[in-house]
C-alpha cells in the first residue's frame, strides 16, 4: 500500500439485487466506520462472490479459483485488495502481493473480480477514501439495507 492513501478496511456487508436494474450489488461496510459503499457487478462476479462466502465447492475449478490456485503456486502472498478510483460510474481496483523476496507485485482488476480474489485468498479488503468521497458525492442510491421490505430472493444479505 502507498503511504500517502488514506485507507477505509471494509467487508462484505450483503450481496443484494438492484430491485430496479435487476443487478446484483456488493455492498461494502467499514469495518470500523460507518461507511457503505454499493458496488454494481455483473452476475458471474457476484456468483463467483457467492460461491466462496457460502463456501460452495464447484466440482473444476472456476476462473477465480484458477487465478488463486496461480497466485500460490507462484509463490505469491496476497496482502490485500484495493478499491483505487471511481470515474465516470466505473470502479477501479488492485490486487496486492508479494513474490518471495517481499517485493510487491500488483495487479490492476476490476473490484468485483479482486473481491472474488480476496475472499479466496483471505485477504483484508480495503477502499480508498476519495472513492468513498467520489461515491457519496454522486447521486444518492438506496441499497436498501435498511428497509426490511426489500426483497433479496436471489441474493441473501449477509451477516457481517
Amino acid at each position: 500500500m502507498k503511504s500517502d492513501e488514506t485507507l477505509v478496511e471494509v467487508k462484505i456487508g450483503a450481496l443484494i439485487m438492484d430491485p430496479n436494474t435487476n443487478t446484483p450489488i456488493v455492498v461494502l461496510k467499514g469495518t470500523e466506520s460507518e461507511t457503505v459503499l454499493p458496488i454494481w457487478v455483473g452476475a458471474f462476479e457476484a456468483n463467483a462472490i457467492a460461491l466462496e462466502i457460502e463456501k460452495v465447492v464447484p466440482q473444476r475449478p472456476m476462473t477465480h479459483d484458477l487465478l488463486r490456485n496461480l497466485i500460490l503456486e507462484c509463490n505469491l502472498l496476497a496482502n490485500c485488495i484495493v478499491i483505487t478510483d471511481l470515474v465516470e460510474n466505473t470502479f477501479y481496483a488492485r490486487i496486492e502481493l508479494k513474490d518471495r523476496n517481499g517485493d510487491p507485485v500488483m495487479i490492476d482488476a476490476r473490484p468485483s473480480d479482486a473481491i472474488a480474489i480476496a475472499l479466496r485468498l483471505d485477504c483484508p479488503i480495503f477502499v480508498e477514501q476519495k472513492v468513498i468521497d467520489l461515491s457519496a458525492a454522486s447521486n444518492p442510491v438506496d441499497t436498501g439495507l435498511d428497509d426490511s421490505d426489500t426483497p433479496v430472493d436471489e441474493w441473501p444479505e449477509l451477516i457481517g
